[in-house]
Parts: structure tokens; sequence; C-alpha cells
């Protein structure tokens, strides 16, 4: 007997017992849907992840300006002059691993076109920001050096302004009002596409919605514009160990992004930017040292105990089908005992015998498999959809689910078929 004869005599019997072998299938189906669907949403967060750490810069070192501690606050804290353009600047010249730095003077402000106001965070930076954070120009231009030199009023708009001021109108060349200054727009940059997970994970904020200015417009020309809550960023002097004044100085920024030239010394170049900014600062906690790369592998550890506890969920549900199908084999050899005697008696072999369970193994397996890769296919469009969770199928996915759905019908298949080819014939013809 050839093994295509034992295979239609494999699917003669599973047609014998259509709601069994349904029921038996369950298990693989879930377990290869939940297979398809967690690598999908690991795939998807590890994608994210990547391009949230884009936006910073993975050849990037941020500093960025914090509040002072307590303890910090009663020593040298009055002597801070918390976070400068001044410290950038020493930083480019003390550091030779250092290719150029971007400072951030942010302001957030009512802006206003013709009847239309809304809320924006002002940031005055240098030229070199598009390049610094891969920021595409998608209207007019970035500002230049000379708009830097002349303190003019000019500005780049997001993305997120643009949809809301200008809609399907070109905003290049108009003009809108940050409190009583006209600044004309020469820009519109591209959509940055910031996640939840990378505002409330990275420490991000919605991009869309900057409003980019020279620094030293936002410097010299802006101080009515600007907010008073935050004041740590001057020189205290005290008197009787108390505050007496502040004066704020006309560079402090919040944030100062510093290019490293070559990427493998970014932890080096990192230590180096800390002593220099304690040394300026007098040891004075007010500022804070991140790199990109550094998150990037704490999120993808993150990421890979989410993956291996979701894999050993989704491989549960697959041991789980296995087993049944095991269970419902030997329910099945029991239960067809006699016609097991039979086919030995008319010429059958032990091996046409285990061929013909272990392809009724397999095809429970592998028509579950199918159908569990469109059930996985299914639940991820409904994940990213309700959930709004990115998530991403690679066809390794697919594969992997399936070559482990066959596995474990081959695997769990072949005890049973097994202890069917070892019955007795002559016992199995009495069997009752």
């Amino acid at each position: 007997m050839t093994n295509f004869e034992s295979f239609k005599i494999g699917i003669k019997g599973l047609q014998a017992n259509k709601t069994r072998a349904s029921l038996t299938m369950l298990g693989i189906v879930f377990g290869v849907a939940a297979v398809i669907a967690m690598m999908s949403i690991g795939e998807g967060a590890r994608q994210e992840t990547l391009q949230q750490i884009e936006l910073m810069g993975t050849n990037n070192i941020i500093i960025k300006k914090i509040k002072p501690t307590k303890n910090s606050a009663k020593s040298k804290a009055s002597f801070s002059p918390g976070l400068t353009l001044k410290d950038g600047y020493a930083i480019k010249e003390l550091n030779p691993l250092v290719d150029y730095i971007t400072p951030q003077r942010e302001i957030k402000s009512q802006v206003q076109y013709k009847s239309t106001l809304l809320e924006a965070m002002l940031v005055g930076t240098f030229t070199n920001y598009p390049e610094t954070f891969n920021t595409k120009i998608t209207h007019g231009t970035f500002f230049k050096q000379h708009h830097l030199d002349s303190y003019e009023n000019v500005c780049v708009i997001g993305a997120g302004i643009k949809d809301k001021l200008f809609k399907f109108e070109n905003p290049v060349g108009k003009k809108i009002k940050f409190g009583n200054l006209w600044f004309s727009i020469i820009g519109v940059a591209g959509e940055k596409k910031v996640s939840a997970a990378g505002i409330s994970g990275l420490g991000l904020r919605n991009y869309d919605d900057d409003i980019y200015l020279p620094i030293t417009t936002m410097m010299y020309k802006m101080d009515k514009v600007e907010q008073t809550e935050s004041t740590f960023g001057g020189v205290s002097f005290m008197a009787g160990g108390q505050e007496q004044a502040k004066v704020v100085d006309r560079s402090s920024v919040e944030q100062i992004t510093v290019k490293i030239k070559n990427s493998d010394k970014l932890k080096q170049a990192a230590q180096l930017i800390k002593r220099i900014m304690e040394r300026r600062h007098y040891n004075v906690k007010d500022f804070e040292v991140i790199l990109p790369e550094q998150l990037l592998e704490q999120k993808q550890k993150t990421q890979r105990i989410f993956n291996i506890v979701m894999g050993a969920i989704a491989g549960i549900s697959l041991l789980v089908g296995g087993i049944g199908i095991m269970n419902i084999m030997l329910a099945n050899i029991m239960e067809r005992t006699r016609e097991i005697g039979v086919r030995r008696a008319v010429g059958a072999t032990r091996k046409d015998v285990l061929m013909q369970f272990l392809f009724e193994a397999l095809t429970i397996s592998v028509v579950g498999g199918v159908i569990g890769i469109i059930l996985g296919f299914i639940l991820t469009s409904l994940i990213s959809t309700y959930a709004e969770w990115k998530t991403i199928i690679s066809p390794l996915a697919v594969v992997v689910a399936f070559v482990v759905s066959v596995a474990i019908g081959l695997l769990f298949g072949s005890y049973p078929a097994k202890k069917a080819a070892d019955k007795n014939p002559i016992e199995s013809l009495r069997y009752e």
C-alpha cells in the first residue's frame, strides 16, 4: 500500500468524525493565531521604538535641563548658571569627539493667524537642527545663518501647526503672531509621527506642534513673550540664607544636543561631557545626560522580556493543542481497534497502519495551522485597529507558526500511530 492510499484512508477516518476532528483542531488554530499575533505585536513595537529613537538621533547625546535636587539647592546650587548656551560652546571646545551642537530654547506661547488662536511650543535653535534630528522641510526652507546674525523674525512651522492654521493653503510667506511680534513663515517641517509610547516611555512630545525660530531672535527680542514659570535657569544671589534676586541668563536653554563624529565613541564622549558639565555646574545636578542608544537598549531589553512571556503563552496554547491531538488519536485507536485488526488481516503492514494514523494527525495540524494563520491575520488587524498598537506580520512569523504546528502534529501523533501499528492483529479482531 502506498503512502497516498494511507493518506486517503486517514482522511476518510477524519471525515467519519468531523466534529471530533474539528474540536481537536481548535488547540492548534488558537495556538498558531496566538504565535502570529504575539510576534506581530513584538515586531511592531520594535520598529516603532527604532523610529522614535531616530527622532532623537542615534548618533546624538542629549543634555537636558532639570530641577536641582533639594540637597544640592542648599549648597552650591545658587551659583550654578543652569543649562546655558555657554555649556554647549565649552563642550564643543573641550571635547574633540564632538562634531557640532544644537541648542533648544523653548517657550510655550499663544500663536495667532487671522482670528485663529492656538498654543504651540516655540523652539529657538541653530541652523543645523534639521540635520541633527533628521527633519525634512516639505515647503520652503529652514532659516540660515544670516537670519541668526540679524535676529530676524522668521520661523519654520511643524506639520501639525500647518494643518490647524492653514489647512489647504501654502503657509510660506504668511505672517503669524507671538505676543506682540509678527513672524514670517519661511518653511514647513515634515510630519514626525511621535507615538503615545514615545511620549510616555522616551520623554518625547508632539514635535508637529513645534515652531522653530532663530535662537538669537528668541533670546534678544522675545522677553515679553516668555513665560515665567521656568525660573531655575538663572543665577541666584543669597543674603542671610534667603533668595534675594534672580538674574536670568539670556543664553539659558532647555536642551543641548551634541552630535558625535564617531558612533563607536558615544559612551566615551558622554562620560567626558558629564565631567565637563559637573565642573561647570559645581557638581549641582541641574542637568541630565541622555544617550538615545542606551534608551534603545533598555526598550529592546524590555521588549525581549515581553516577547518571551507572550511566546511562552502562545507555546503553551500549541502544547495544549498537541496534547489534544494525542488524546483524540488514542481515543480513535481504541474505538477503531477492530478496524485495525481487519486491515492487518487483509494484508496491511505495520507501516501502513502507522502512516494512516500519522497522516490523520498531520492533517489535523496542517489544516489547523492554515486556519490559525488566517485567524492570526484577523487578530492582528483587530489589535491594530482597536488597541491602536503598531503591528507588523513578518513572513518569518507565519513560517515559524506553521512549522511549529506541523511539528506538534508529527510529535504528538507519532505515539498514538505507533501504538496502533503495534497492536496484535488477532487480539484486535476479537476486540469488542
